[in-house]
């Protein structure tokens, strides 16, 4: 049985404990979306008094719609495991990536608020990271990022989880479980970096910039931790 599977009247202390930590989880996440979104909206202000706002076809409005689809799939992966397992170190890390992740795409979506910009692109995802890379751009050279041929518009995007390596890793517990999150986790960030280092390539508008690089750097070292509590549990 799965922590999603719980009966009905179960209230054994594991189960409240669970169902406590999943909504505490919930709920910092969702204040978290809100107060960054609000305070990205007066960044995103400020930062067009002295740079041309972004297009909808813009690197800067692709990587804000994709990036937040990619976060909240890492939300979703962090909130599974911490129901599934009792490893205090695989749960604060799940809650770690789960509340950063949210924030960060709660401020992207203040970004596209601030442009005047939908949610939605009118072009297929990743089409934006087709494009060449911009003179100015802070790119790193030890990515293929730049390359318009890298990635095909529309294709899955970069380190995603598929629906079927969801429900599975819904499906697991304990130790189990907490080696295919950092599997798919440590791909997953992979991924995130690869788009971050992508508008990187293509973007000199400050506040993208910022967010980009501290993902760069963030999920970098994120990816270190995983790879050595993996091999832990190997």
């Amino acid at each position: 049985m799965t922590p999603s599977t719980v009966p009905p009247g179960d209230d054994s202390p594991a189960h409240d404990r669970r169902r406590g930590g999943r909504a505490a989880v919930i709920a910092v996440a969702s204040i978290a979306l809100v107060v960054v979104a609000v305070a990205a909206f007066s960044i995103g202000r400020l930062s067009t008094l002295t740079e041309p706002t972004p297009t909808t076809t813009s690197a800067e409005a692709g990587f804000a719609r994709d990036m937040q689809v990619h976060h909240l799939q890492g939300v979703e992966l962090a909130m599974i495991v911490r129901d599934a397992t009792d490893d205090d170190e695989v749960r604060l890390l799940g809650y770690d990536i789960a509340t950063t992740q949210a924030q960060q795409a709660g401020q992207m979506y203040g970004w596209l608020a601030e442009w005047g910009l939908s949610q939605a692109g009118s072009e297929p995802s990743m089409t934006w990271m087709t494009r060449p890379a911009i003179d100015g751009a802070t790119g790193h050279d030890d990515h293929a990022t730049a390359d318009p041929d890298a990635h095909t518009p529309g294709a899955p995007m970069p380190g995603l989880a598929t629906p079927a390596q969801v429900e599975e890793l819904r499906g697991l517990t304990g130790v189990a479980a907490e080696r295919m999150f950092l599997e798919l986790m440590i791909t997953h960030h992979q991924g995130a970096v690869e788009m971050a280092d992508a508008v990187l390539a293509r973007s000199t508008n400050d506040v993208v910039v910022a967010l980009a690089q501290s993902i760069v750097d963030s999920q970098t070292s994120e990816i270190d931790l995983m790879t050595r509590m993996l091999a832990e549990r190997s």
